[in-house]
């Protein structure tokens, strides 16, 4: 029973924020004639209000994000071609990722090293852990398999820190930049300053369900060397 409840603690944990930030993005998505253009309209205005002309607005289908790499904010077609209050939102929280690459922000550096390394301990830490069990039978040593065990559990430890690292990045795009830009830019009226805020902290808490996540996977493993 207690193995049970606590698995499902795990689940909600996992699954509730997941389910938190669709609703509330969903929630807010109806269009909205009265405002002055739409997610992509805005990206667009702001980078150039910002002088980061340079920097591109697309539309993608794997989600709303800033690449660094290429210099482009990419926005869902919901969000870039909508005029809702949540694809203001969102556009915003994606350009406050350009100024946070333009002002060359420590943080966002750090993550983005970080997710250059992660993607390489991900893949092997997959590996270690396929060859895990081959190796304990062929060399016949506990203590071996625990090894290998314990590195991968270390590969994957990168992802967690990842996820650590992107909470506070997202959180200052959303009100360190955002939502004070909005705000003081006055681009919506003051009653959809509430909603907007709503959005920006979905926006920023969608890590937090993958943070969660990351941090079962690696408590699981580490239980395997206990």
């Amino acid at each position: 029973m207690l193995v049970a409840i606590a698995v499902a603690l795990l689940l909600a944990a996992v699954v509730l924020p997941q389910l938190w930030v669709r609703h509330t993005i969903s929630r807010h998505s109806d269009e909205r004639p009265d405002l002055p253009g739409t997610g992509g309209e805005l990206a667009r205005h702001l980078l150039n209000r910002f002088d980061l002309p340079n920097v591109g607005v697309e539309i993608t289908q794997t989600g709303d994000h800033y690449d660094p790499e290429a210099k482009v904010v990419r926005l869902l077609p919901q969000h870039h071609d909508g005029r809702s209050l949540a694809a203001v939102a969102i556009a915003a929280h994606e350009v406050s990722h350009a100024l946070q690459d333009a002002g060359n922000e420590r943080m966002l550096g750090m993550r983005q090293r970080l997710v250059k390394l992660a993607m390489v301990s991900d893949r092997l830490a997959g590996i270690v852990f396929l060859a895990a069990p081959v190796l304990g039978i062929v060399l016949r040593a506990p203590a071996a398999l625990f090894g290998v065990i314990a590195i991968g559990v270390a590969l994957l430890s990168v992802r967690v820190i990842v996820n650590l690292v992107t909470l506070p990045v997202e959180l200052d795009a959303s009100f360190g930049k955002a939502l004070p830009i909005l705000k003081d830019g006055q681009y919506l009226q003051e009653e959809d300053l509430s909603p907007v805020r709503s959005v920006l902290r979905a926006a920023a808490w969608t890590y937090v369900a993958s943070a969660l996540i990351s941090l079962i996977n690696l408590a699981r493993w580490i239980r395997l060397l206990r």
